[in-house]
């Protein structure tokens, strides 16, 4: 279908997928842009395409690219200015090299660069989304990244993995597809243990699967395992199937999309209560300001019965924050299981002036 628009009547005629790739994906041994591995992709977009998929790409590689393109040492500075002066060569580079590969097949790409000030107001979160599902009802691929340019830490994704995640659920995804350099959730870390075994599908990111994730181990990358177990909880929470798996294995966007058994695949279960854009745009939109701690009570009552939580089944409050701002809501045993606004200061909380700490309208589960 060319690059004419479509009607709402057929709107819904295709699924959108969301193909996540980090750095060290994209970028050879020597640390630069590999022109083959992009190649390779857009003909695995350009397939999945014809099976009725639209695809958003949000890609790590902006800095790399930069770095290159100056000839810098291929290594994350230390200093933010020669940090924000690659990503700014290093977009123009990234989106010409997605271009060159993509352009043969008669796909369109577009730029989106984003942080955390445009996402965390929630008419500027209402416009992102309806600007990516109109790119992807034009039938364009977009290209997402974090604005490393003007980023700074306070408006941080802080990774792409959280960034993927919030594409997924601005976009109304039907899969999330992260192409990484390991091949997925193992059992523990498979660089130390020998023993490690692939966890071809999770139902449900328990406690225990969290303490297990390790963090960032390049030189390249931000994000880690446990920024990956994150962002699969939200979009499990949202009902959207995520897939881990290595993106230098053959075929690996065509067989994640296709429910060909690869990585692994956490299932995006069944949502228990109503989640609205509302609610989504708290899980993501916006950095968590502070912490919940509540009891066992408290915490059977969100989770089983939709209840609001109440001021009287908070145990401790963590970090400073304010009415409206965004709090993690953890069990007894350090385990996240919801994230809401407050109702209320921390201050206000712990001086025992509060009823309703967050309410139910405004509070998210993590299964």
């Amino acid at each position: 279908m060319g690059m004419a628009a479509e009607t709402s009547a057929n709107a819904k005629a295709y699924k959108t997928a969301v193909i996540k790739i980090g750095s060290n994906t994209l970028t050879d041994d020597e640390g630069k842009c590999d022109r083959a591995y992009l190649a390779d992709l857009a003909h695995q977009v350009a397939r999945v395409r014809r099976e009725g998929w639209r695809v958003i790409i949000v890609s790590s590689g902006a800095i790399p690219c930069g770095l290159e393109a100056l000839g810098l040492p291929l290594r994350r500075p230390d200093d933010m200015p020669t940090v924000q002066a690659a990503a700014s060569v290093g977009q123009r580079a990234l989106l010409a090299a997605y271009d060159q590969v993509f352009s043969p097949y008669g796909m369109l790409t577009s730029l989106v660069l984003l942080t955390r000030r445009d996402t965390a107001d929630r008419n500027a979160y209402l416009h992102a989304r309806d600007t990516f599902r109109r790119l992807v009802e034009l039938n364009a691929v977009p290209i997402v990244n974090e604005n490393d340019t003007v980023s700074v830490e306070q408006i941080k994704f802080g990774d792409n993995d959280t960034l993927a995640a919030l594409v997924a659920c601005l976009a109304n995804a039907d899969r999330v597809v992260i192409l990484s350099d390991i091949d997925g959730l193992y059992t523990s870390n498979p660089k130390t243990d020998p023993s490690a075994q692939l966890i071809k599908r999770v139902d449900r990111i328990t406690p225990e699967i969290l303490a297990g994730a390790s963090g960032a181990g390049s030189a390249v990358g931000s994000g880690g395992m446990i920024t990956k177990l994150t962002s699969a909880r939200v979009l499990g929470a949202a009902g959207i199937p995520l897939v881990i798996c290595s993106g230098r294995a053959e075929d690996a966007v065509v067989r994640s999309l296709a429910d060909d058994p690869i990585g692994t695949l956490f299932t995006g279960a069944d949502v228990p209560h109503e989640i609205t854009p509302r609610k989504l745009w708290i899980a993501l939109g916006d950095s968590v300001k502070g912490t919940l701690l509540v009891d066992a009570g408290a915490a059977r009552a969100i989770v089983e019965d939709g209840a609001s939580l109440l001021a009287v089944g908070v145990k401790n409050v963590e970090g400073e924050f304010e009415a409206e701002d965004v709090v993690d809501v953890v069990d007894g045993a350090g385990f996240v299981i919801a994230r809401g606004l407050a109702r209320c200061s921390a201050e206000s909380m712990r001086s025992g002036k509060a009823d309703i700490a967050v309410h139910r309208d405004e509070l998210i589960l993590f299964e």
